[in-house]
C-alpha cells in the first residue's frame, strides 16, 4: 500500500542517524510496548509478523513520523487491539488521560471500522505453524523458479491495497538477479490471513541511475530481496 511508512529511498530526509553505544531500550515504556507486542502473538490478536507490520503502516502518518520506533509499535498494537475486540478505542483513550494524557492529543492507532478480519482458519492454521515448525519463513516448494542468476528483470508499476515488501522507488525498475532463495511466505498473502503462499524470493541489484535517475550517487547499486509476483521479464 501506498503510504507515509514507504520512506526508503525518498529525498529530504538526510542519512540514517545512529548513536554509539545505543541500548535496546533507552526508556522504559519502550520495553514495556516490546513486551505487550510480543503478547499479541501469544493471545491470537497479532496472526503473523506481517500481519503486525501491516498494522504499523496504518497509523497516522504525523505519529509515524515524530513517534519513533516503539511509538509506532505502540500505534499498531492498539489497532489491532481494537480490530480485536478486546479493547474500545474509547478505553485506551480514557486510560491514557487518567495518566496524564491531553484529552485533545494525537492518537496514533487507526482502527479499521470495518477490519481485514482474518479468516478463523488461517488464524488456526498460523497458530499451529507457530507450533510445528522451527523459527523460519523458508518453505520448499514444488514449483521452479521462473528466474534465474545473472538474469534481467523489471519489477512491477503497480501499488497493492495491502501489505507488500516491493518499496515504492523500486517500482518499474530494471535490475539484476543476483541471487537465488529459494521459496519463502509471501508476507502480501499472510499479512491478510490467505494463506502463506510460499514465493521464490531472489536478491536483484539495481543501479542508482536506473532508480533515481543521474542525480544518483556515481556507481551506486542498490541490492534489494524480492518476491517473484513482484518481477517481469526484463
Amino acid at each position: 500500500m501506498d503510504g507515509i511508512h514507504d520512506l526508503g529511498g525518498k529525498h529530504g530526509f538526510g542519512k540514517v542517524q545512529t548513536e554509539a553505544d545505543e541500548v535496546a531500550f533507552p526508556e522504559r515504556w519502550q520495553g514495556a510496548v516490546f513486551t505487550m507486542v510480543n503478547s499479541l502473538f501469544f493471545s491470537g490478536v497479532a496472526h503473523n509478523a506481517d500481519h503486525f507490520r501491516h498494522a504499523i503502516e496504518r497509523i497516522d502518518p504525523v505519529s509515524y513520523l515524530n513517534d519513533g520506533y516503539y511509538g509506532r509499535w505502540l500505534g499498531g498494537l492498539e489497532t489491532l487491539l481494537v480490530e480485536a475486540d478486546r479493547v474500545s478505542q474509547a478505553d485506551i483513550n480514557e486510560r491514557a488521560i487518567t495518566l496524564g494524557a491531553a484529552a485533545d492529543g494525537r492518537i496514533a492507532a487507526r482502527p479499521n471500522p470495518q477490519p481485514d478480519v482474518f479468516p478463523a482458519e488461517a488464524a488456526a492454521a498460523n497458530a499451529q505453524a507457530s507450533e510445528d515448525m522451527p523459527p523460519s519463513a523458508h518453505r520448499d516448494v514444488e514449483q521452479a523458479p521462473r528466474f534465474a542468476v545473472d538474469e534481467t528483470v523489471r519489477t512491477i508499476t503497480t501499488s497493492v491495497p495491502g501489505h507488500t515488501r516491493l518499496p515504492a522507488y523500486a517500482r518499474g525498475a530494471p535490475g539484476k538477479i543476483v541471487a537465488w532463495h529459494g521459496a519463502w511466505v509471501y508476507p502480501d498473502s499472510n499479512a491478510h490471513g490467505q494463506g502463506e503462499q510460499p514465493q521464490h524470493l531472489y536478491t536483484v541489484a539495481f543501479s542508482g541511475a536506473d532508480l533515481w535517475g543521474s542525480g544518483g550517487d556515481s556507481g551506486l547499486e542498490v541490492c534489494l530481496d524480492l518476491f517473484e509476483p513482484y518481477l517481469l521479464k526484463g
